[in-house]
């Protein structure tokens, strides 16, 4: 059903997921990902919530349909004040093997450690996050005809955590923008929707309040579109409030969306609402040496953990997505069918779906459909 771009360009990688075969910038050392024995080595991170037993599905499917991927399995976790020691190991691992793929880990509400997910972006400069919203036939919402690529900036903006407390009561909090970041995270974004036949690139940013930081993030992505102005893309640029109430109304006039990172994860949900909800939208994280896939809706579920109720597609799709990326793309081909089709008869949907299946019963009936 979906067929993967044929065309290869020169530090462009293409990318799986349900919707279409993304352009990723691919590592600069020649190497490439670790081959032991024929077999890819992948670091696995299942993360916190639901991520044990989505995890459990994808290494099921993996081996029922004899994927040569070996796992370096880490069981990193945010519940802990940190894990210092098995956080350098898992950095180690992806920094040896250069893909990983990675639940959500949880991070603690105004008090206790950083995000391990930001550290772990920050430190491998995998700086650009890719999420899918778009429809899978069989599964019910309340929009028909989105298809949404949200493009985010993952190394700075809100999310370069310096905070302090200049007096009692009073907390300053320094948002960052770089032209040198925006440039490359735009370049991406139009990239991405020339490799894809794409043919708008939005730009989501708060100008008209933040006129320095969101002003040089537009001003530069507009200096950005000038450059592909031949390529027939269109550009426009959108204030993140309208782009909400835009979104809900009518979704499907976006297509390709670039944005700061806070931003951007306020649309993946948003976009993750519109098409049925977190556990169907796929996701990646990219830089110049390293690849990193994990759901494109950053959510732990730790209010169904353990209740074998979990969907676990999106991380499937997302583990599409990186066999695509290692050139594997017969195994891939084969699970993405499996999965479409499982979700295409209906008959063995979670909760999330509509259905009363178990995470176990759909994984059984992928497999099934291999």
């Amino acid at each position: 059903m979906y067929k993967q771009l044929a065309r290869q360009v020169p530090a462009i990688r293409q990318l799986s997921t349900t919707a279409v075969r993304s352009a990723t910038t691919v590592s600069e050392d020649l190497t490439g990902p670790k081959s032991y024995g024929g077999n890819k080595t992948v670091t696995l991170i299942p993360g916190d919530g639901i991520g044990q037993e989505t995890s459990d599905s994808v290494k099921a499917i993996f081996e029922k349909a004899k994927v040569p991927v070996t796992w370096e399995q880490f069981d990193l976790t945010g519940f802990t004040t940190g894990d210092d020691n098995l956080m350098k190991q898992a950095l180690e691992s992806l920094r040896r093997n250069k893909v990983g793929l990675k639940g959500i880990l949880y991070t603690p509400i105004r008090q206790g450690h950083s995000s391990f997910n930001v550290a772990m972006r920050k430190e491998l400069d995998i700086y650009a996050s890719v999420a899918i919203c778009k429809n899978l036939d069989g599964v019910r919402s309340r929009h028909e005809g989105v298809d949404i690529t949200i493009i985010r900036e993952n190394t700075e903006g809100e999310y370069s955590g310096l905070e302090h407390q200049s007096y009692p009561g009073v907390v300053e909090s320094l948002k960052i923008i770089t032209r040198a970041k925006t440039e490359r995270i735009a370049r991406y974004a139009f990239d991405f929707a020339l490799r894809n036949n794409r043919k708008k690139v939005t730009c989501v940013h708060k100008a008209n309040i933040m006129k320095l930081s969101d002003g040089l993030f537009l001003e530069t992505c507009r200096k950005v579109a000038e450059e592909y102005k031949e390529t027939g893309i269109k550009f426009n640029d959108m204030i993140v409030d309208n782009t909400a109430m835009q979104m809900v109304n009518k979704p499907q006039q976006f297509d390709v969306m670039v944005m700061p990172n806070l931003y951007g994860s306020i649309v993946s949900n948003i976009g993750a609402g519109l098409i049925g909800g977190p556990g169907i939208v796929p996701g990646a994280n990219y830089g110049r040496e390293y690849a990193v896939f994990e759901t494109g809706s950053r959510h732990v579920a730790q209010d169904i953990q353990g209740r074998n109720t979990a969907n676990p597609t999106a991380f499937i799709l997302s583990s599409v997505s990186m066999l695509r990326h290692l050139k594997l793309d017969e195994y891939a081909d084969r699970i993405e069918d499996a999965v479409l089709k499982t979700i295409h008869s209906g008959t063995t949907m979670t909760p999330d779906m509509g259905g009363s299946n178990t995470t176990t019963d759909f994984t059984a009936a992928i497999i099934g459909n291999l």
